[in-house]
C-alpha cells in the first residue's frame, strides 16, 4: 500500500515570556493512500496544532513530516463561506486563486453539485441553505483541487446531533467514494469510530500517542451511520474509551 503521509519523532512546544508550553512530544505514524484515520484525545492535548504542523501553517521544533503527494486540503469547523458570493463562487475560489478554472473545471465543478444535491442551490448564498449543506459545499470546494491528504478539524462540531450524524454520514461516504486520504481530529469518539479505518488515541498534553486501534466492520454497506449498529461498535467504543482514559 502506497504511504501518502510519513511523521518520524514529531515534538513540539508553545513560547511565550511565562516559558515553555509542551505540545506535542514524539508523535511518529503514517498514512496509507486511501486511508481514514481517526485522532483523538483529552480537550487541550494538541490535536489541532498537530493538524498545524501537518499542514505547513507551524515548522515543527523536532521530526519530521513528509507528505507524499502534491496538494492537501483543510476543513475547519466552520464553512467559512463568503455570504457575498453565491454556493458556485463558494466552490470555484480555489480554483480561481491557482488559475486552475478552465472548461474542464467548471464542468468537473457542475458533476459535484449535481452528484452531491447542490446543483438546484449554486445560485443562492450561503446563508439560504441548511448548515449540512453548506458543509457539503465546503467539501467540493476543498475536493474540487483534487487534494492528496484531507485535513478535518472536528468539521461537524457546529451542526446540531441528527445533522451532524447524516452530514458525516454524507462526507465519509464522499470521502471514500473519491478514494481520498483524509485525517479527523474530533473529541466525539463515536464519529472517530463510525468514520475511521484507524483510530490514534493520544495521551494528556503534551501529546504522544497511547495506542493505535485498527477498526474492521463485517458489514456489506460499509458506512458511518450502518457502522453505528453493527456488534463490533459498543466493542470498538469501549476499547477507544479505556485507552483514553489510560485504563
Amino acid at each position: 500500500m502506497e504511504t501518502i503521509l510519513e511523521i518520524q519523532n514529531l515534538s513540539h512546544s508553545y513560547h511565550s515570556p511565562e516559558g515553555e508550553t509542551p505540545a506535542l512530544s514524539h508523535l511518529s505514524f503514517s498514512v496509507q493512500k486511501g486511508e481514514f484515520i481517526s485522532i483523538v484525545g483529552p480537550s487541550g492535548c494538541g490535536k489541532s496544532t498537530l493538524l498545524s504542523l501537518i499542514s505547513g501553517l507551524m515548522e515543527p521544533e523536532e521530526g519530521k513530516i513528509e507528505l507524499k503527494g502534491k496538494r492537501m486540503g483543510y476543513m475547519l469547523q466552520k464553512d467559512h463561506l463568503l455570504e457575498w458570493r453565491t454556493i458556485y463562487r463558494n466552490i470555484i475560489l480555489g480554483l480561481e486563486i491557482k488559475h486552475l478554472l478552465t472548461k474542464e473545471t467548471k464542468s468537473k465543478v457542475q458533476a459535484y453539485l449535481e452528484q452531491y444535491g447542490l446543483l438546484e442551490f449554486a445560485n443562492a448564498r450561503p446563508s439560504e441553505l441548511s448548515g449540512g449543506m453548506r458543509q457539503r459545499a465546503a467539501l467540493i470546494r476543498t475536493l474540487i483541487l483534487e487534494p492528496d491528504l484531507l485535513l478535518l478539524d472536528e468539521p461537524f462540531s457546529a451542526l446540531d446531533y441528527q445533522t451532524r450524524l447524516t452530514v458525516a454520514d454524507d462526507i465519509g461516504q464522499i470521502i471514500r467514494r473519491e478514494h481520498r486520504s483524509a485525517i479527523l481530529v474530533t473529541h466525539d469518539l463515536s464519529e472517530a469510530i463510525s468514520l475511521g479505518d484507524r483510530v490514534i488515541v493520544l495521551t494528556k498534553r503534551p501529546a504522544s500517542i497511547q495506542s493505535i486501534v485498527p477498526l474492521t466492520f463485517s458489514l456489506e454497506e460499509d458506512t458511518p451511520l450502518k457502522r453505528r449498529n453493527a456488534p463490533e461498535f459498543k466493542n470498538y467504543f469501549n476499547l477507544v474509551w479505556k485507552e483514553l482514559n489510560g485504563k
